[in-house]
Order: structure tokens, then C-alpha cells, then sequence
């Protein structure tokens, strides 16, 4: 997914249940007839995604509609082991073996309230981007934003290593 549209998925937080009515009815051109925050949240990222990656053939729709009548919802995360003995595989993050335990992974946003103002860091692979600038360090955009220097994962509030 772009840095554009993570950026903007992120902002929909911010914005009040009538400006999110106004931004469904122009992704999706239709009436909105909701005014739950979190299901219009949802739905205006989910299409913002699926337009900026191509969106779904109608069989894939199709598809994924049955499925959803079928399938159960999961509540908690699987299992590494069952109850019958048998050992259930979870695919392990093998791509980051060298990634900071107190970074989420690429393509998350690390957002932090600062005088006022959100600051929304996108993670990437390489480094981080903050309003459309690309930095090696968290600590380079604290920096930025607060005029000195300072810890990066203290000014974003991120734990400590494991």
C-alpha cells in the first residue's frame, strides 16, 4: 500500500462522523445511510486499499461473500500447538531477523499527540517517513519536530527492547 493512502487510512481517526459520511459517499458513490464512526472507518479503509492496489474481480468478490457467510469469526490468535498434540504452523516474520522488537513492522504508522498537533510516522523497510520526507531515525524526526534533540522511541513512547 502507498505512504499516501496509509497516511490518509491513519487520518480517518481524526475526523468526525459527518466529514466521514461526506468521505464514504465519495469513495463509494452511494448514500451513506450509517453514522457509526468505526464501521465508516473501516469501510472507507477498506476501499481506499483495494483501490490503490487494484481492487477485486467480481469472482473474487464473489468469492470472498460466500466465504464470509461460511467462515466464524476467530477471537484469539491461533495456537502454536493444539489440543490433540498436533503442531499447528505459524508462519514466523523471517524478512526482519535484524528489526527493532519495539518497532511494528513496515507499513505501520507510529503516531504520537505532540502541543496539539498528531504526528504520523509511516514505518518503512529502510527507515521511516514523516510528511512525505524520508528519515534513517526515529530520533532525526523528533528533532524535526520538537527542535531538539531527543530519543526517538522515548519521544514516540515506544517500549523497551525485550
Amino acid at each position: 500500500m502507498s505512504p499516501k493512502v496509509t497516511l490518509e487510512i491513519a487520518e480517518l481517526h481524526d475526523k468526525t462522523v459527518n466529514q466521514l459520511v461526506e468521505r464514504y459517499e465519495q469513495v463509494f458513490n452511494e448514500e451513506c445511510r450509517s453514522r457509526n464512526k468505526q464501521y465508516l472507518i473501516r469501510r472507507i479503509a477498506w476501499r481506499l486499499q483495494a483501490n490503490d492496489e487494484g481492487g477485486l474481480s467480481r469472482a473474487a468478490l464473489k468469492k470472498a461473500e460466500e466465504l464470509a457467510v461460511d467462515a466464524d469469526t476467530r477471537v484469539t490468535a491461533p495456537r502454536k500447538h493444539s489440543n490433540d498434540g498436533v503442531k499447528l504452523v505459524v508462519p514466523e516474520p523471517s524478512a526482519f531477523v535484524d528489526w527493532d522488537p519495539r518497532l511494528p513492522p513496515p507499513g505501520n504508522i507510529v503516531e504520537r499527540q505532540y502541543k496539539g498537533k498528531m504526528i504520523r510516522v509511516i514505518v518503512l523497510q529502510d527507515g521511516f517517513e514523516y510528511e512525505g520526507q524520508r528519515y534513517k531515525s526515529l530520533t532525526a524526526i523528533a528533532k524535526e519536530v520538537s527542535g531538539s534533540h531527543c530519543n526517538g522511541f522515548l519521544f514516540f513512547r515506544l517500549g523497551r527492547k525485550a
